[in-house]
């Protein structure tokens, strides 16, 4: 069972970054990170509920595939969109929104938020955050970090913006790896309720989709965003 990991310790937040960051440069960017800090999150306590999450930089085509897909199957996800995106996207991004989905921070540049200092970490975030919320009319409550990768101050940050900061707990790598199969395995191997499961709109996601949903519905799952999964 996933759980939220939560501390207040700071060197624990320092030791973790050294973790991300050894686990980021030996995966490529593609570990499940899970650092000890305040408002750092893997999963949910949930027994029967998991999250989609979608990191969107690109494939504008491919996040309304998803759209449509979540729609037929009953299903509700959380989409992390990156500013850059988001604002060559605006039409999109309130689509997303009005079909019940979270609209949640991605950054702005896609940057590597472990590389930056505090005053970087928060003008990259709280601008991704202004444009969503004028773009919806709704709080932005969650940032993910590109590639997972975070520091101290971007903990620092996100705290400042009131955002819950959060990583996953299954990684389809469906970025790099296109075969439905791959990506259907990587969501679906060992799952259970709390899982927060992370992906991208790529034509390899949207094959793999219909299954990933049938087999969550299957398993007795049900699919929310995140921070309902989260209690907020």
């Amino acid at each position: 069972m996933k759980s939220k990991v939560i501390a207040a310790v700071t060197n624990l937040v320092i030791c973790a970054v050294i973790i991300v960051t050894a686990l980021v440069g030996f995966y490529g960017g593609s570990a499940a990170a899970v650092a000890d800090a305040d408002n750092v999150y893997y999963g949910s306590q949930s027994e029967d509920e998991v999250c989609l999450m979608f990191n969107v930089y690109q494939n504008t085509g491919c996040v309304r595939d998803i759209v449509e897909l979540l729609e037929t199957y009953e299903a509700k996800a959380t989409f992390f969109m990156g500013g850059c995106w988001a604002d060559d996207n605006t039409d999109c991004v309130r689509e997303v929104y009005a079909a019940g989905h979270e609209i949640a921070s991605h950054g702005y540049f896609h940057k590597d938020h472990s590389k930056l200092g505090y005053e970087a970490n928060l003008s990259e975030i709280s601008t991704s955050v202004r444009l969503l919320e004028a773009l919806c009319g709704a709080d932005v409550r969650l940032f993910a970090p590109p590639s997972g990768a975070f520091g101290e101050y971007t903990v620092s940050a996100c705290s400042k913006l009131g955002l819950d900061l959060v990583m996953w707990s299954k990684d389809t790598i469906d970025w790099r790896d296109s075969d439905p199969d791959v990506i259907f395995s990587r969501a679906t191997d060992g799952l259970e309720g709390g899982d927060f499961i992370l992906m991208h709109p790529t034509e390899g996601t949207v094959k793999a989709l219909p299954r990933i949903l049938g087999y969550i519905r299957n398993a007795g799952l049900t699919c929310t965003t995140v921070s309902h999964a989260l209690g907020e």
